[in-house]
């Protein structure tokens, strides 16, 4: 009897264990079923043709010019400039102008005392008319016979003397007066009403401001795509206004330790209240492509390092399509695809960011 209750016990244990083996892998099969069948990582969500139709603008794929640019910041500058120096002595009388004003050439800004000068101009005129009566009695003894070559020579140098001495007293008048060199802007006054001045003495600072000037320094290498009379883009720097442009001057050597070239740029024509010294963003034409494949910048976008683009298909039920492309040349709105789009495509350019491939389209006017 002993015997036979110690091999009944063992056989109940073995039939213990054997039942918890085969429990296991049925759990772990119930657990599966309960996971889903869908890929790893996708958490069990829907395909994105049963997602709700996402709210997108499109735009047309669009077939146009575009260009390539060199960017460089300049400032802008006078076209001339000149320092206005006094050419006679005396006191200021009256300043004519301030600074700020636009003036034309030869319009009068200062006035020097200039008494003295008018003396010295009839003192002179007084002399040449005492020598030009002398000559002409002279010319008509010489006429009689009564003068001798010499002497009749004499006189006529006297006289051209005389005329010279005048001539000299009436420009120093005309110094008094200070008038501008050229039609600019007076950008600075540097003196005061009464004070003395001599010779040389700095009285204005004049500027040509119309055009003003950009000066680049282009890369040699882009020297072969430039021309003179070129049309350039400008975009000043405080109020992001465009300027336009055209290249006047193009520096025939290249600086040894840039590799560059000094190229000048003329700007007509800019906005009220453009001044020299304000900076502005060039763009220089380098390249253009005629027909080239553009869409809005904004609808490309980066993901895991592809530009991609997402197009709208179809007709009543528009579904996304997510394209890979390859970018060429962009400006500030527009973007060329050389690759992954053709003429006539729909481009998303607003809600495309949060999109699937597949996934449905409500296409909605931009607002």
């Amino acid at each position: 009897m002993r015997n036979l209750s110690v091999v009944l016990v063992i056989v109940l244990l073995v039939a213990a264990c054997g039942g918890r083996d085969q429990s296991a892998p049925q759990a772990g099969a119930q657990a599966g079923q309960a996971g889903g069948s869908g890929p790893a990582g996708s958490g069990g969500g829907l395909g994105a043709a049963t997602l709700p139709p996402a709210p997108v603008v499109v735009a047309p794929v669009a077939v146009g010019p575009i260009a390539s640019y060199y960017r460089a910041t300049a400032s802008l500058e006078a076209e001339k400039q000149a320092e206005v120096l006094a050419r006679a002595v005396g006191l200021v009388e009256a300043i004519l102008v301030e600074e700020g004003d636009a003036v034309a050439a030869g319009q009068p800004l200062l006035r020097i005392d200039n008494d003295e000068y008018s003396f010295r101009v009839e003192q002179a005129a007084a002399r040449t008319a005492q020598v030009a009566a002398a000559f002409e009695r002279l010319s008509q003894m010489r006429a009689e016979q009564l003068a001798s070559e010499q002497e009749f020579e004499s006189a006529r140098a006297d006289l051209a003397s005389a005329q010279a001495e005048e001539g000299l007293t009436r420009l120093s008048l005309s110094y008094t007066t200070v008038v501008a060199p050229f039609a600019g802007v007076v950008t600075q006054r540097l003196v005061d009403p009464g004070q003395n001045v001599g010779v040389g003495t700095p009285l204005f600072r004049l500027a040509a401001v119309r055009p003003l000037l950009a000066r680049v320094h282009v890369p040699s290498r882009e020297f072969r795509q430039l021309q003179v009379n070129q049309e350039v883009q400008l975009v000043l720097d405080s109020t992001r206004e465009r300027l336009t442009g055209r290249i006047t001057l193009i520096s025939p050597v290249i600086d040894p330790s840039t590799g560059t070239i000094k190229v000048t740029v003329e700007v007509p024509r800019y906005p009220a209240g453009t001044r020299p010294g304000d900076f502005a963003e060039v763009r220089i034409v380098t390249e253009l492509r005629e027909e080239a494949i553009l869409v809005p910048r904004v609808a490309v976008v980066i993901e895991k390092g592809e530009s991609v683009v997402y197009a709208a298909l179809g007709g009543e039920e528009p579904r996304a399509e997510r394209r890979v492309v390859t970018v060429g040349f962009t400006d500030d709105d527009r973007a060329q695809i050389l690759t992954g789009l053709a003429p006539g495509d729909q481009v998303i350019v607003k809600g495309q960011r949060s999109l699937r491939h597949g996934q449905p389209l409500r296409i909605i006017e931009d607002a």
